[in-house]
């Protein structure tokens, strides 16, 4: 079968626990459902059964001052605002999470059949709903708001950045999976042109790319030493419709590591 190298990993992401800041990762399984521990737990507010995401910042934009890694296949570790770790299995896991958010919060591994988060869409002009609370279906059965693998080009963030020179166009703010560095220096919006195809990455792994991934308010939002920046998403919406990177569907699993190279296939 021809292919067309396009680029390589330079960096991959999990996020264990949706909408906490997660862990870079030199080399992962991917399955069917995507990197493995990606999106494994989350949040559910004990109040109103809805699964708790940063897209609802006044309410739980503290999940960006904490942190999930996996210390194993089956554990989760998380570490608190305060600088405190936790892991997800002790007893009194719930306890903890709750006196943290300051609300009754439940950490849970099996997503409901129908999930729905709560969101913030801010106040820019060309954006749905903006400066508005709504209710959000996400993908059934899971904790991902739509696909389960999201990948980006650092040729995107450069064109963010020399548009928008003052802000902070880093993968951190766009929770990617895959971060890929094209060949030959392309610049521009080039992952938008993959839509519809299908990518092999190293020797195993085929993703078939289906649709760009529309951003929200949590790449405005401060993380670490990130400031909150609006900029960030009206420069998204003003230029490329409001996307940044693309959303993929895993057609065949294996290993990947950091330095594989990206081919359309």
């Amino acid at each position: 079968m021809s292919e067309s190298v396009v680029g390589s990993i330079v960096s991959m992401w999990r996020y264990p626990v949706k909408s906490m800041l997660g862990e870079e990762l030199n080399a992962t399984e991917v399955a069917e459902r995507g990197l493995m521990g990606d999106r494994a737990y989350a949040l559910v507010d004990a109040e109103t059964g809805k699964i708790i995401s940063a897209k609802l910042p006044r309410k739980w934009g503290v999940l960006f001052e904490c942190r999930a890694a996996l210390d194993s296949p089956t554990q989760v570790k998380i570490t608190l605002p305060d600088g405190s770790i936790v892991m997800g299995d002790r007893s009194d896991i719930n306890d903890i999470l709750s006196e943290a958010f300051g609300r009754k919060v439940k950490l849970e591994t099996a997503a409901p059949a129908e999930p729905s988060i709560e969101m913030y869409t801010p106040d820019i002009e060309g954006i749905p709903d903006a400066d508005a609370e709504t209710n959000a279906a996400i993908r059934p059965n899971t904790f991902f708001d739509a696909a389960t693998v999201h990948l980006l080009t650092t040729a995107t963030l450069n064109q963010f950045q020399f548009l928008q020179p003052t802000s902070r166009f880093e993968p951190r703010r766009f929770r990617p999976n895959f971060v890929i560095q094209p060949i030959d220096s392309a610049t521009g919006f080039v992952e938008n042109d993959w839509v519809g195809k299908t990518l092999a990455i190293g020797d195993q792994v085929r993703l078939s790319i289906t649709e760009p991934c529309p951003r929200c308010v949590m790449t405005t939002m401060p993380q670490s030493e990130l400031p909150n920046d609006v900029d960030i998403l009206r420069t998204i919406v003003k230029h490329n419709q409001g996307h940044v990177g693309i959303y993929a569907s895993v057609v065949q699993g294996g290993k990947i590591r950091r330095g594989d190279r990206v081919a359309i296939v």
